[in-house]
C-alpha cells in the first residue's frame, strides 16, 4: 500500500463515495485493531447505526490517521480479489471507495476513472439504485415491524407471566403469614403445655419425695418390729431351753436316784427268736450285696436326702460303647430322668472335658445337673471336689467303675457303686 500526500481528503469525495466508505468502515470496525477513542463508543452498534452515528468521527480518523486507514483497508480488501477494478456488476461508487481506502499502485488513476464513470452515470441509473435502496428500506421496515410485533407479543406474554407470578407471590405471602400466625399460636400452646408439664413434674417430684419419706419411715418401723420380734423369739427360746434343760436334769437325777440300768433289747425280740428257731430265713443285708448290684444302688437312692454323683463317660461307655459321645450323653440323661423323678435324689452328672476348650450344648432333664470339667482338669478331680464339699454324715453315692475314683469316694465317706449297677437300674426303670 502507498500513502500519497496529495491524495484527496474524504470530505472532498462525492457524497455517494463518502457514504460507501463509511459503510465499509462500519462493517469491519469491530475487527480493526487499535480503534481510535472517538470510534470506540460506536464500535458495539449495528453496522448501519455505526455508519450513521460515527460518520464524522470516521471521516476525521480516516483523513488524519494513516495507520488506522491502512488497518481498515486490510480488513476491507481481505476477501476481494480485485478491489480497485470496476468489474461487472460493481458500481463506480464501490470502485472509487475501494481505491481511496486500499490505495494500491495506480490507485489515483483508478479513483479518477471511477469518479468519471460516476459523473457520466445516467440519472435513471441513480433512480434505479434509489428504488433498490427504497425497496431495501421498505423490507427493513417490514422486518422491523415484524420484530416489534414479536417483541410486543413477548412483552405481553412476559406481562401475563409477571402478573401470574405476582398473584402467586401474593398467595405465597398470605400462606406464609398464616403459617407464621399458626406457628406463633403453636409456640404459645407449647409454652403453656411446657408450663403445665413443669408444674406437673414439680408436683410429682414433691409427691415422690413424700412417698420416699413414708417408705423410709415404714422401713424403720419394720426393722424395729423385726428386732422386737427377734428379741421376743430369743427370749421364748431361752425360756423353752431352760425348761427342757430342767426336765432333762430332773430325769437324769431321777434315773440316778432309782439306779435304773440302760434299756436293752426290744419288745419283739422274743417273737423274733422263736421265729428264727423255726427256721425263718434272715433277710439279706446291704452289706452282702456287691458294688455292681442295682438293688444296692436302689437302696442307697431310697435313703433320705441322698446325693448322686455320676461319672458320665464312664457309665455311658459301659452302656453304649459304639455310639458317639454326643449320643452317649443324650441317652444317659434321658434314661436317668425317670430314676431321679422316682427317687427324688439330687443328681449331678460329670463329663470329662479336660482336653477341649469348647463345651457342648446339652438338654438337661428336670432334677439333673450336668457339669463339664474345666480345661486341663479331669472329671475324677471334679468328682472328688463335689464329694468333699458335702457335709459329713450326708448320704453321697458315687457311680463309677474307676477304682481310683471309688477309693477316693469311699475314703471321703461316700458310698461307691460301679457303673454296671446304674446301667442295670436304668434298664429296668420304665
Amino acid at each position: 500500500m502507498s500513502d500519497d500526500r496529495a491524495a484527496p481528503g474524504l470530505a472532498d469525495l462525492p457524497d455517494e463515495v463518502r457514504h460507501r466508505i463509511h459503510a465499509m468502515t462500519a462493517e469491519v470496525l469491530p475487527s480493526v485493531a487499535k480503534i481510535p477513542p472517538s470510534l470506540r463508543r460506536v464500535a458495539d452498534f449495528a453496522p448501519a447505526r455505526r455508519a450513521r452515528l460515527g460518520a464524522s468521527a470516521m471521516t476525521a480518523a480516516l483523513d488524519s490517521d494513516v495507520e488506522f486507514r491502512d488497518r481498515v483497508a486490510v480488513q476491507v480488501s481481505g476477501g476481494l480479489p480485485q478491489p480497485v477494478e470496476l468489474a461487472s456488476g460493481d458500481s463506480p461508487v464501490t470502485a472509487a471507495a475501494l481505491a481511496w481506502l486500499v490505495r494500491p499502485d495506480g490507485w489515483e488513476d483508478a479513483l479518477d476513472a471511477s469518479l468519471a464513470a460516476l459523473a457520466q452515470q445516467p440519472p435513471e441509473q441513480d433512480d434505479s439504485q434509489a428504488d433498490r435502496l427504497r425497496q431495501q428500506l421498505e423490507a427493513a421496515e417490514r422486518a422491523a415491524r415484524d420484530v416489534r410485533a414479536r417483541h410486543r407479543e413477548e412483552v405481553a406474554g412476559l406481562k401475563a407471566e409477571n402478573a401470574t407470578l405476582r398473584r402467586k407471590l401474593g398467595e405465597t405471602r398470605s400462606a406464609l403469614r398464616e403459617a407464621l400466625s399458626a406457628a406463633d399460636e403453636a409456640g404459645r400452646a407449647a409454652d403453656q403445655l411446657r408450663g403445665q408439664s413443669d408444674a406437673a413434674a414439680a408436683s410429682a417430684e414433691k409427691e415422690l419425695r413424700q412417698l420416699r419419706a413414708r417408705v423410709a419411715r415404714l422401713e424403720d418401723e419394720a426393722r424395729a418390729d423385726r428386732r422386737a420380734g427377734r428379741t421376743e423369739r430369743e427370749e421364748s427360746s431361752l425360756r423353752a431351753r431352760l425348761l427342757l434343760d430342767s426336765v432333762i436334769d430332773a430325769a437324769a437325777g431321777l434315773r440316778r436316784e432309782l439306779a435304773l440300768p440302760p434299756a436293752s433289747g426290744a419288745p419283739g425280740d422274743r417273737l423274733e427268736a422263736s421265729l428264727a428257731s423255726e427256721g425263718t430265713r434272715q433277710p439279706t443285708s446291704a452289706g452282702s450285696l456287691g458294688p455292681t448290684s442295682a438293688t444296692l444302688l436302689e437302696q442307697y437312692l431310697a435313703l433320705p436326702r441322698a446325693r448322686l454323683i455320676v461319672d458320665g463317660y464312664n457309665v455311658s461307655m459301659s452302656a453304649w460303647p459304639t455310639s458317639s459321645l454326643e449320643a452317649q450323653r443324650a441317652r444317659l440323661l434321658r434314661a436317668l430322668a425317670p430314676v431321679v423323678a422316682k427317687t427324688r435324689v439330687e443328681a449331678t452328672v460329670v463329663f470329662d472335658a479336660a482336653s477341649s476348650a469348647v463345651r457342648p450344648v446339652v438338654t438337661t432333664p428336670r432334677g439333673v445337673k450336668v457339669v463339664f470339667s474345666p480345661e486341663g482338669v479331669i472329671a475324677d478331680r471334679v468328682i472328688s471336689d463335689l464329694v468333699a464339699a458335702e457335709p459329713e454324715g450326708r448320704v453321697v453315692i458315687v457311680v463309677s467303675s474307676d477304682q481310683e475314683v471309688a477309693r477316693e469316694a469311699t475314703a471321703a465317706g461316700a458310698r461307691s457303686v460301679a457303673a454296671e449297677a446304674l446301667v442295670d437300674l436304668l434298664a429296668r426303670t420304665p
